[in-house]
């Protein structure tokens, strides 16, 4: 596929909250967000009783918009897309709103119909997730969108005008706790509007796919009270009971004491309870047990839509193997042709050595996907490759394997020696499983025998047969294109580590 080099900026202007990202997309197909901006808006708050989003509004909108073309104008941005949700949508001036911002800005609004929302949040998940079936529900502060997914293709989508903003509105909530018998009110009008969607009972048990400010707000409280100790919020996995507990935290506290709380938005504070017994009402109907976070968005959904319609996402494991790709073009630590030719000698020594070991079953794409980023930190420093590397992968935005995958891919990609693995892991431990440190070592001195099989990074071999002999001999003939002088030096040095792990010392022969 080929790319084309562009700078664009998307504008979601949502009824809680007026958000700016900037993407690039690089001619080498690398792609990323450069920059960002928010703006804690409330228009379904501000909408006047008749409806109406009132001149002052719309005046302090435009000028949010103005800063946001002059960040664009800065970063060179080919094309601005900005879009419109709930707050407009059931705004009765509306037409004269998006008049009257475009003669302010020059930014034709579009005015996004509640199931293209839903689409586009949809697209963001499926892009950046691994996920096949579920619930994908985007909480905005004027609107739900709710979408099924079955076998990662949509089945049936809803909007509701219900939101964080105008549900907090409705109930009359304020800055004091909201009470029991208004969250109980709040959620049994909720699931009465949700059960107009008789679809979304015929599924029970599937997953929740959370989008937008408020369950990233959860996500965020979630790992802060949970000391849970990776910060991505993407992939992220919160148990239904967890949701209840937040909700029995937040509601008794004022709204000036949930701003005091770690891990909290201070400008979600106010309307954070509403939204999470919009999710819990839907979670109960669902008969759902987990919600997923999302860290991608509207936004992504419209870069997506927008600058890289046609990226090919088939496969299994389509969504890791693009971020991988796009890793390898943002930070070409190595030569393709070298990560390539230690990707398949990895596997090729895993496919000989692991059958009968019961290893867990992600350990072939853990190990491919380590195999293929493990020269990324060499961007950064080339003698301290592997501790950047570490850091990188658990650091990078990336996609497609949980974050227990993120790690063990970090782990085996950086892996020296036993020593700097346990230092490594020290502060993950409880993402493990018992047995995943001994898993890490194994794969990751396989991966250090592949890198010193291709050490000239010439990609001499051109066939490996491998076969267990005696004496604990791993016997590696090679047929090579020139002679392996080199490689037969870092084997040799490998040997001693590779049969700590393994049992097996390694020999290389040229057949």
């Amino acid at each position: 596929m080929s790319f084309a080099a562009q700078t664009t900026g998307m504008i979601d202007i949502g009824s809680n909250t007026v958000r700016l990202s900037i993407y690039r997309v690089t001619e080498a197909g690398a792609y990323r967000v450069i920059d960002q901006g928010r703006w804690p808006a409330r228009l379904s708050q501000r909408l006047t009783a008749d409806g109406r989003l009132p001149a002052d509004v719309v005046a302090e909108l435009g000028e949010v918009l103005r800063h946001y073309k002059r960040i664009c104008r800065i970063h060179g941005t080919d094309r601005i897309r900005a879009v419109a949700t709930a707050a407009l949508r059931q705004a009765v001036n509306r037409d004269q709103v998006l008049a009257a911002l475009y003669e302010e800005t020059g930014l034709r609004i579009e005015l996004l119909p509640g199931e293209e929302e839903a689409r586009l949040g949809s697209l963001a998940m499926l892009r950046t997730m691994n996920v096949k079936d579920g619930f994908v529900v985007d909480i905005g502060g004027g609107s739900t969108e709710i979408t099924l997914l079955r076998d990662r293709r949509t089945i049936a989508s809803a909007s509701l005008p219900i939101g964080c903003v105008n549900t907090s509105a409705r109930f009359g909530l304020g800055e004091s706790p909201v009470a029991q018998a208004t969250l109980e009110a709040m959620e049994k009008d909720i699931q009465g509007k949700l059960a107009a969607l008789d679809w979304i009972a015929d599924y029970p048990g599937l997953p929740v796919i959370g989008l937008g400010g408020t369950v990233r707000a959860l996500g965020k409280l979630r790992q802060r009270l949970d000391e849970y100790p990776y910060a991505s919020l993407h992939g992220y996995e919160i148990p239904a009971d967890r949701l209840t507990s937040a909700i029995e935290l937040l509601s008794p506290l004022t709204v000036d004491k949930r701003r005091k709380l770690p891990g909290l938005s201070k400008d979600r504070a106010d309307v954070i309870v509403p939204g999470l017994v919009i999710l819990q009402a839907l979670m109960r109907i669902c008969g759902s047990s987990r919600i997923i976070v999302s860290g991608a968005g509207l936004r992504d959904g419209l870069f997506f839509d927008t600058c890289l319609p046609e990226l090919p996402m088939d496969g299994e494991d389509a969504v890791a193997e693009e971020s991988i790709r796009n890793l390898r073009a943002l930070y070409p630590g190595a030569p393709d042709s070298h990560l390539d030719q230690v990707n398949r000698l990895s596997l090729a020594l895993y496919d000989q050595l692991a059958p009968g070991l019961e290893l867990p079953a992600e350990s072939r794409r853990v190990l491919s996907a380590a195999a293929r980023l493990f020269r990324i930190g060499a961007v950064i420093d080339y003698n301290d490759c592997a501790q950047h590397t570490f850091y990188m992968l658990m650091h990078a935005h990336w996609n497609g394997m949980t974050h227990r995958e993120t790690l063990l891919t970090a782990a085996v990609a950086s892996y020296r020696n036993a020593n700097a693995l346990r230092r490594a892991l020290a502060g993950y431990r409880s993402l493990l499983l018992a047995g995943d440190e001994e898993l890490a070592a194994r794969l990751g001195m396989l991966l250090q025998l592949a890198a010193a099989l291709d050490r000239s990074e010439s990609q001499a071999i051109t066939s490996l047969e491998v076969s267990v002999a005696h004496h604990g001999r791993l016997l590696l003939d090679a047929a090579a294109s020139h002679a392996l002088p080199v490689e037969t030096t870092e084997v040799q040095t490998l040997a001693k580590e590779f049969k700590k792990c393994w049992g097996l010392s390694p020999v290389l022969h040229l057949v």
